[in-house]
Formats: structure tokens, C-alpha cells, sequence
């Protein structure tokens, strides 16, 4: 018998987090042929998503995958991720939350990974805030209809602060 990933049940636990909080749950993603997600809104080979309730539709957290249906700049669009290609889970309005080691191909010439792996972080997985990673600033373009439930960003996001690399905090 194999032994089962933890990572979908950290996810399913940090969404739950989020969402008894108050909380906005955001998951970034490794955007590869694998993930079906609107391409217009990747950025950098990444893409971040936005799972409340609100923004969702039909949202399973399965054990392989994240599946559900979303509005893209007004636009219901089916989203499918598998759990392997999550880099983080986190809450919009503090970034706490999980960041996980992602298996990446080879990035296209010239570019970066949005949210580097820190130095000495130990796979699979590291507790760290995602506030200020580059994936957080590089959400989808704003709807026209502004709807705050949808998986485009908020205006009242601030933007990420650059050239700062995200520090290991770990949380007990």
C-alpha cells in the first residue's frame, strides 16, 4: 500500500482555515499543459486563484484534483488543477497559509519562477507567507463588471512590493 500525499489535506484544512476566519482562500498555481485554467490570466507559467465559496462554483477538493467553476471577466469558465500543481494555498488578506515544493520543467528562456524556493527550505513543503510574492501581484485582469465574487482581482489589492524575496516564517 502507498502511502497518501498530506498535501490535499493541508490544502482542504488551510481552505477551511480561510473560510471559518473570514478569509479570502487564494491557491497559486504551476500553470502547465496539465492544468485547465483561462491562459489569457497566467503570468510567468503561474496563476493565482481565488476559492471562496463566493468566487466558486461547485468546488470539490478531491485528493487528485481541484475542480470547479468560476467567472473570468464575466465569463463562467471550468477550472481544473491537479493537487501536484499547487504552489501554495494562502488567505488573501494576511498571507498566511502553506507554500509547497512544486516539480518544475524546464521555465521558457528569460523566465523566472514567480516565487523562488527559499534557500535551505526542505521538500515537500514549507510553512511561509505568501504576502509579497510575485504570483500575488500578477493576479487575472479586473472584470468589467467589477463583481468581487469572481476569480479577477479585487481594486482594493495593493500591490506586492518588488524586488523582496518571501522569508520562511514557520508557524507553530
Amino acid at each position: 500500500m502507498s502511502e497518501l500525499s498530506t498535501k490535499p489535506y493541508l490544502i482542504r484544512a488551510i481552505h477551511q482555515w480561510c473560510t471559518d476566519s473570514g478569509y479570502t482562500p487564494y491557491i497559486a498555481v504551476l500553470a502547465d499543459d496539465t492544468v485547465r485554467v483561462p491562459r489569457e490570466f497566467v503570468k510567468n507559467g503561474e496563476i493565482v486563484l481565488n476559492i471562496s465559496p463566493l468566487a466558486t462554483n461547485r468546488l470539490q477538493l478531491g485528493n487528485d484534483s481541484i475542480e470547479f467553476q468560476a467567472r473570468f471577466g464575466g465569463v463562467a469558465r471550468e477550472v481544473f488543477v491537479p493537487v501536484e500543481k499547487v504552489i501554495a494555498v494562502y488567505a488573501r488578506e494576511n498571507g498566511q497559509g502553506m507554500a509547497f515544493e512544486v516539480a518544475r520543467g524546464a521555465a521558457p528562456a528569460g523566465v523566472e519562477p514567480a516565487v523562488p524556493a527559499p534557500a535551505g527550505a526542505r521538500p515537500p513543503m514549507a510553512l511561509v507567507p505568501v504576502r509579497g510574492a510575485a504570483t500575488s501581484a500578477d493576479l487575472a485582469a479586473e472584470s468589467s463588471n467589477g463583481d468581487q465574487a469572481s476569480n479577477n482581482p479585487p481594486d482594493d489589492t495593493p500591490p506586492a512590493p518588488r524586488g523582496e524575496r518571501p522569508k520562511l516564517t514557520r508557524i507553530k
